[in-house]
């Protein structure tokens, strides 16, 4: 205080009770509307992937309770038990964006166990190269089930690209090029439940414009990109067809004489003569003859096979397989086989032997109709 006035600074602080000026409330980025949206698309994308994990390593895969909060990188990795196995994939249709599943080492030592016809206990925490591969096969099945899942929901079509995995060693490994360390993303963390072997969590990662992407296209606020403005043109409609050309482009100023427009009166063009469409008549199928030119391609070589039956097995049961091991067909005894040419269907006949070499006599010809479905399968 001089001169018993009080400064512009003294006044400030009596008006802010004796301190600084607090700073305004930051803007939330995500609502508690849209982490429930979130939680609950990524519920239901994530259940669909626990039925395809489930599938694969034939145990009951249970992944429940999403919970989605805000974070970085960087304080994930803080955070975060190491060592984990991170899948990245990006979404090229439906959504834009990147997309990470991350899972933890010790959990992905098990899946891999399984699949490859194991118990599920392990002692090395440490993956092979043919463990990892395997893994991430999983997760990649995991990603793609949910994405159809998601294109269910949001009626779109959703495709991804060709998953990239690594392995996050320690908290000084970079995670990812494509998320910068200090940019705020969206996790979401599920409890994954693998009969009673595993009992972890495993997580996905968003970046913020990928998951405002989701919860815009549930919400039904997608914003279309803005089409670009098209030039007015104004329509002449005389009497009679009429041409015109500006002789001298119009500049922009702040005042300018209109362009002249010279006008060139055309006749009417004569109506055009429309003709009733012929075609040759179509020929009975009996009496149909063979073309001319089928000389030409009589010598082409077709490859002929034939299918005695077909069978499903597990990564375990293949692995099981050795000399003198049985594999059952899913086509009985007495029934025909099919013959193929160049992998398509073109008649059933039976297996017989023809000096000490197998043949097959043909008992039937896939009539046109069939002919036609099985192309289309």
């Amino acid at each position: 205080m001089s001169n018993g006035f009080l400064s512009q600074e003294e006044i400030d602080s009596l008006l802010n009770g004796g301190g600084l000026s607090p700073e305004p409330p930051q803007e939330e980025i995500l609502s508690d509307i849209e982490k429930d949206l979130l939680g609950e698309i990524g519920n239901i994308s994530m259940g669909s992937a626990s039925t395809a994990l489930s599938q694969i390593i034939n145990q009951q895969v249970n992944i429940t309770t999403p919970v989605v909060s805000v974070t970085t990188l960087k304080k994930l990795k803080d955070s975060f038990q190491v060592p984990n196995i991170a899948l990245e994939v990006k979404y090229i249709s439906g959504i834009s964006g990147e997309n990470l599943l991350v899972m933890k080492i010790t959990d992905a030592a098990i899946i891999a166990n399984l699949m490859m016809g194991g118990d599920g206990k392990v002692d090395s925490h440490e993956l092979s190269e043919i463990e990892e591969s395997a893994v991430s096969e999983a997760m990649n099945q995991m990603i793609g089930s949910a994405a159809t899942s998601m294109a269910t929901m949001f009626a779109r079509e959703v495709n991804i690209s060709p998953p990239n995995s690594k392995i996050w060693s320690d908290s000084t490994t970079q995670l990812t090029d494509k998320i910068d360390e200090n940019e705020d993303i969206i996790q979401v963390s599920f409890r994954l439940n693998i009969g009673d072997l595993v009992d972890s969590t495993i997580m996905q990662i968003l970046p913020v414009i990928t998951a405002k992407k989701i919860v815009s296209i549930m919400m039904g606020t997608e914003t279309q990109q803005a089409e670009q403005p098209r030039p007015i043109e104004q329509k002449v409609e005389p009497q009679t067809r009429q041409s015109y050309e500006v002789s001298e482009p119009v500049q922009s100023q702040t005042y300018s004489e209109p362009a002249q427009t010279r006008y060139t009166e055309q006749p009417e063009q004569p109506p055009v003569e429309v003709h009733k469409a012929s075609f040759q008549p179509l020929r009975e199928s009996g009496s149909a003859s063979m073309p001319r030119n089928i000389d030409l391609i009589l010598d082409v070589p077709l490859e002929v096979s034939v299918v005695l039956g077909r069978t499903k097995k597990s990564i375990k049961d293949i692995l099981n397989l050795g000399t003198g091991s049985l594999i059952e067909l899913d086509k009985l005894a007495e029934e025909p086989v099919e013959i193929l040419v160049n992998g398509k269907i073109v008649a059933y006949g039976e297996v017989i032997v023809v000096d000490e070499n197998f043949g097959v006599r043909l008992t039937s010809i896939v009539s046109s109709a069939e002919r036609v479905k099985s192309l289309s399968k």
